[in-house]
C-alpha cells in the first residue's frame, strides 16, 4: 500500500525521489506517525512534498490509496459534480432553525466521512446527504448551524468548516478609482513631531539668541519635524470579503502611497486572526508569519487597523480549533488572539465594509464590536477611525444605527 502512494504521486507528476521516500521510511521507523492515519498523512506530506502547489495532487492520491482516512476532508470530482448547479431552498423559520442539531467538531468530521462513504448520487434539499439547499450539515446553499461547506460560495456565513482548498486574491496596491477621497481621509495620520539629531536651522531661536548676545550671531538648531506614526494593517480576505475587493484595495493603495508614515506593515488573514498572519492572500505556509512574532517585534506605539466584516460562524471566534480551514486549527481561540492584539497595542480600530445596519444581526460582529471601536469602510468612517488612532485611546462607538 505504501508503494501505491509513491507510484501514485509519480503518476500525477509530483516530483518524489528515493531520497524523500527513504526519509518517510525513517520517520515511520522512529514512530513519528504515532500509529495514527491522520499523523501519517501529515508526516508523509512533510517528507514527500516540496511545494504547496502539489498539496492538491497529494490529497487526491492519498485519499485514493488510503480510503476512509479518519478526519481528512478529501472531496472527489464526483461529489463536486453533484454540487454543481445548486437548487434554491426556502428560508427556514426560527422554529425550524431551533430544531437543527448542533454538532461538535469531532462529531461533524465523523458523520461527514460516514456520509461520503454511503452516498452514491446527487441530493438537493433534505437533512442528511452532501448536497445543495436544505438543512443537511454538508454541502452548500442550505442552512445549518454547524456545517461543513463543500463547493460553492458561502451565503449564510454559518459554515463551521470548509472542506476544499481555498484560493484568495491579493488586494491591489495600484487601485486609482476614488483613491483621492481615501487619501484625504487618511490625512489625519500625519502627526509631525520633532525627533532625531539637531540638524535643522531654527530661525526664530537664532534671532532671539543673537539679540541676547548683543548682535553676535548664535546659530540655533532643532530636530526635523517628521511623522512618527507606525501603522499595522490586518486584512480579512476571501469568502464574504470578496464583494469588497475594490474598496479594500483602495485603502491598501492609499496607505502604500502614504509616504509620511514612519513605518507600515500589512498582513492577511481569513475571517479571524489565529496563530499565523500572511504576507500574501493565498494564505499558504511559505507566506506565514507567526502572530506572536508580530506582537513581539512591534511595540505598543504601533497603530493597528483591522479590516473585515467580522461575520463568521460563532465557533470560529469562540471555540478551540475554530479555524474554518481544518488544516490550520489551533487550540487558542480567535477571540483570545484578538484580545492579545487589543491588549498589546495602545490603539486599535476595526473597519467593517458591511453597512452598519447589519452589524447587530451577526453574533460575532456584535462580539468584536465590544472588543474594538468599529467604523464603516467609507470616507467618513476611515476619517473617524484615523481620529481615534491619533487621539486618546478610543471608546466604543455606537453600532446600533
Amino acid at each position: 500500500m505504501f508503494l501505491d502512494l509513491f507510484y501514485g504521486l509519480r503518476e500525477q507528476g509530483v516530483p518524489v525521489a528515493i531520497q524523500e521516500w527513504n526519509t518517510l521510511m525513517d520517520g515511520l521507523q522512529k514512530g513519528l506517525h504515532r500509529s495514527n492515519l491522520l499523523h501519517f498523512y501529515y508526516l508523509s506530506r512533510a517528507c514527500l512534498i516540496k511545494s504547496e502547489s502539489y498539496y492538491d495532487k497529494f490529497d487526491r492520491v492519498f485519499a485514493e490509496v488510503f480510503k476512509g482516512v479518519e478526519g481528512e476532508l478529501d472531496i472527489t470530482d464526483e461529489v463536486m459534480d453533484w454540487l454543481a448547479d445548486p437548487k434554491n431552498s426556502p428560508e427556514l423559520t426560527e422554529e425550524q432553525r431551533a430544531e437543527l442539531e448542533h454538532l461538535s467538531r469531532d462529531e461533524l468530521y465523523q458523520r461527514f466521512m460516514e456520509t461520503l462513504a454511503e452516498q452514491t448520487e446527487r441530493h438537493d434539499g433534505g437533512n442528511k446527504w452532501v448536497g445543495t439547499g436544505g438543512r443537511s450539515p454538508f454541502g452548500h446553499g442550505g442552512e445549518h448551524p454547524t456545517g461543513i461547506r463543500v463547493g460553492g460560495p458561502g451565503q449564510n456565513r454559518s459554515a463551521m468548516k470548509v472542506a476544499e482548498d481555498r484560493s484568495f486574491q491579493n488586494y491591489r496596491t495600484d487601485e486609482t478609482l476614488d483613491l483621492r477621497q481615501v487619501k484625504m481621509a487618511l490625512k489625519k495620520l500625519r502627526r509631525l513631531t520633532r525627533s532625531g539629531p539637531l540638524d535643522e536651522l531654527d530661525i526664530d531661536d537664532t534671532v532671539d539668541e543673537t539679540c541676547r548676545n548683543g548682535g553676535e550671531i548664535e546659530l540655533m538648531y532643532r530636530a526635523e519635524r517628521r511623522n512618527n506614526i507606525r501603522l499595522l494593517l490586518l486584512m480579512d480576505v476571501g469568502g464574504t470579503m470578496d464583494p469588497y475587493f475594490k474598496p479594500v484595495s483602495r485603502l491598501l493603495t492609499a496607505l502604500h502611497e502614504e509616504h509620511a508614515l514612519r513605518d507600515f506593515k500589512a498582513y492577511y488573514f481569513h475571517n479571524c486572526v489565529y496563530e499565523n498572519l500572511y504576507t500574501d492572500a493565498s494564505l499558504i505556509r511559505r507566506y506565514a508569519i507567526p502572530t506572536a512574532d508580530v506582537l513581539h517585534k512591534l511595540d505598543e506605539r504601533w497603530k493597528v487597523v483591522i479590516v473585515g466584516d467580522a461575520a463568521m460562524h460563532p465557533g470560529e471566534l469562540m471555540h478551540e480549533f475554530g479555524n474554518i480551514n481544518p488544516r490550520r486549527e489551533s487550540q487558542t481561540t480567535g477571540a483570545q488572539w484578538l484580545a492579545r492584539i487589543n491588549d498589546h497595542f495602545q490603539r486599535t480600530v476595526w473597519i467593517n465594509p458591511d453597512a452598519k445596519r447589519y452589524w447587530e444581526h451577526t453574533h460575532t460582529t456584535r462580539a468584536i464590536a465590544k472588543m474594538f471601536p468599529m467604523y464603516h469602510l467609507s470616507v467618513d468612517g476611515i476619517s473617524e477611525a484615523m481620529s481615534a488612532l491619533i487621539g486618546a485611546r478610543p471608546g466604543r462607538p455606537d453600532t446600533t444605527h
